[in-house]
């Protein structure tokens, strides 16, 4: 037998207990063969000595939004403006600038990364905005996300400029004390716009998901879970799974992908009297349920939104949220989605075609709930192979720690929230139920799976930083978030990135550890972030998947033969 590739002279952090290090690895038909003593005798095509770096498994993102990523990194990027005057600057000189005007929203100005944080909590002047803008209807998003800054040529297009439109189930159009819309929309009311813009062509988003995953690889990241496709406010395109089936096909996805698709599109399936116990199932046609797919593109849970965000203080919290600044926050004890009793009834009816859950749930009320529907649907369909989820996660009481590890369900807080909204969440928050706030150490402490995610690009998503803010938890201000007793150790926080997110996945068996048997995803480490000083400050020398390399950087010393095959993105 002869290896494809053979990795030696490294320092290998296998996150596989039965056998934690080692400082060779051999790599056959993209799978691992085995490590150090295993391969002697062997030879291989390709042999790597990397000079000492430290190899891990290939990091997993277990919930980012990876079209609407690449997206827009084609789209005017406001996240470094600071102050309103800079951001209308930004604005204005886009307005001349035809590289903002992408996709069939031809005529549009799209933004994308605006915080009201990074503007002393201000949002823009609507009539600043329609003197920069005219008539060229705007739609820049806020970076939870969960809203959105418009001007009057949009909301006129939708039909809501008048003070009388009413606000749709779940969402709000903000306006002011005389009832005009100050241009933020939040949540569900996002659609009204989106409607307008949307689908995007599948060209548009297979070219999306190859610019986003081209920086992918630049981060060591292997694979990510896509945490909504195909419907929604968080969708592209009914068909949206074909762009990423294309995508696969024509080499442009340098990630495996799990895809979620939007409870929305699931639908009622007819079927033999026996197929279900109790509810309706609802799922995709042919009966393609979680799991259906290969070990490159694979279908994941349904995901449902519960509530909204901490950030934009509306999610469903068990208390109010605090007054700060200017907002008077009483009686704000945020809002679900829709009706509980109607999340519930749709939830089951997919359960009961065989679908996992993933349920984004920010406050603990919606926590409750997401529990609540999750336990019961176990209860009476059984298990799924793939876990069920709580997406986020992130007010977590402490009676609801228990309940979730006694449900198996895993959960994906994102520590990217810290630095750039830890401050902002503080202030909403306030000291009483600050501990509350994005778990991790008290999350494994009750044997509750924990699976590293950026939510990109809601936030920033690169996971050495991620590993980082597990560690230490600092804000902006350079405060510790929440809890200071929820830091991770290094080793916790290399865990959340490859074995915990591979169990939250449901892939565990495949990947996440440098096992003999398992898919060769790697990456190589300028050191080992369980020894530096900082782990932030480690670069990213090489990515695999598959034993191919999808990215090898300037510092990357190994070099390859001139007869290898393996695919490589220089940076």
């Amino acid at each position: 037998m002869k290896l494809d590739l053979l990795l030696r002279n490294a320092e290998i952090i296998t996150m596989d207990p039965d056998r934690p290090v080692a400082g060779s690895l051999g790599i056959w038909q993209g799978r691992i063969v085995g490590l150090d003593e295993d391969l002697d005798g062997l030879d291989a095509v390709q042999v790597l000595d990397l000079g000492g770096a430290t190899v891990t498994p290939g990091f997993i993102d277990a919930h980012c939004h990876t079209t609407w990523f690449g997206l827009g990194l084609a789209e005017l990027d406001v996240s470094g403006a600071r102050g309103l005057d800079e951001l209308y600057g930004l604005l204005g000189g886009a307005m001349t600038d035809a590289g903002a005007v992408t996709g069939d929203g031809a005529g549009w100005l799209f933004a994308t990364g605006f915080s009201q944080t990074q503007h002393g909590g201000s949002f823009p002047d609507i009539a600043e905005l329609d003197r920069i803008t005219g008539e060229r209807p705007l739609f820049m998003r806020h970076n939870s996300g969960h809203m959105a800054v418009v001007n009057t040529a949009a909301l006129r297009l939708a039909g809501a400029e008048s003070p009388s439109f009413p606000d749709p189930d779940g969402g709000a159009i903000v306006r002011d004390a005389a009832g005009h819309p100050t241009g933020l929309i939040q949540e569900t009311a996002q659609e009204l716009i989106q409607q307008l813009i949307l689908p995007y062509s599948l060209e548009d988003i297979e070219a999306a998901l190859e610019r986003a995953t081209l920086y992918y690889a630049s981060e060591g990241i292997t694979s990510f879970t896509e945490a909504g496709v195909g419907g929604g406010w968080i969708g592209h395109s009914p068909a949206e799974l074909a762009a990423y089936q294309s995508a696969s096909a024509n080499g442009r996805l340098h990630a495996r992908a799990q895809v979620m698709p939007v409870l929305d599109v699931l639908h009622g399936l007819g079927g033999h009297a026996s197929d279900s116990v109790g509810a309706v199932p609802a799922g995709l046609d042919l009966g393609i349920t979680s799991g259906f797919g290969n070990e490159y593109l694979s279908v994941g849970p349904a995901k449902v939104f519960l509530d909204g965000s901490l950030l934009g203080e509306t999610a469903a919290v068990s208390h109010e949220f605090c007054s700060h600044g200017h907002k008077d926050n009483r009686g704000n004890v945020g809002y679900f989605q829709a009706d509980p009793a109607q999340l519930r009834e749709r939830i089951e009816a997919a359960y009961a075609a065989g679908w996992s859950i993933a349920a984004h749930a920010i406050g603990d009320r919606a926590v409750d709930l997401a529990v609540d529907i999750i336990a019961h649907c176990q209860a009476v369909y059984g298990p799924r192979r793939v876990p069920n989820r709580i997406e986020h996660a992130s007010m977590t009481r402490p009676e609801q720690l228990a309940r979730l590890a006694d449900a198996g369900i895993a959960v994906t807080p994102q520590a990217s929230f810290f630095r750039d909204g830890g401050d902002g969440m503080t202030a909403s928050l306030g000291p009483d139920r600050l501990p509350w706030a994005y778990r991790a150490a008290s999350f494994l402490d009750a044997g509750v799976t924990l699976a590293g995610s950026s939510d990109r690009p809601v936030a920033d998503g690169n996971v050495l930083r991620g590993m980082q803010a597990f560690v230490d938890r600092r804000t902006e201000s350079g405060a510790v978030f929440g809890n200071p007793a929820e830091r991770l150790a290094p080793q916790q926080a290399l865990a959340a990135y490859t074995s915990g997110a591979a169990a939250a996945t449901g892939t565990l068996a495949e990947k996440g550890t440098l096992t003999p048997g398992k898919l060769a995803d790697f990456v190589v480490l300028s050191a080992s972030p369980l020894k530096a000083p900082a782990i932030s400050g480690l670069q990213v020398l090489a990515t695999a998947v598959g034993g191919r390399f999808t990215y090898q950087s300037t510092g990357f010393n190994a070099e390859l033969s001139p007869e290898s095959s393996f695919a490589a993105h220089s940076s």
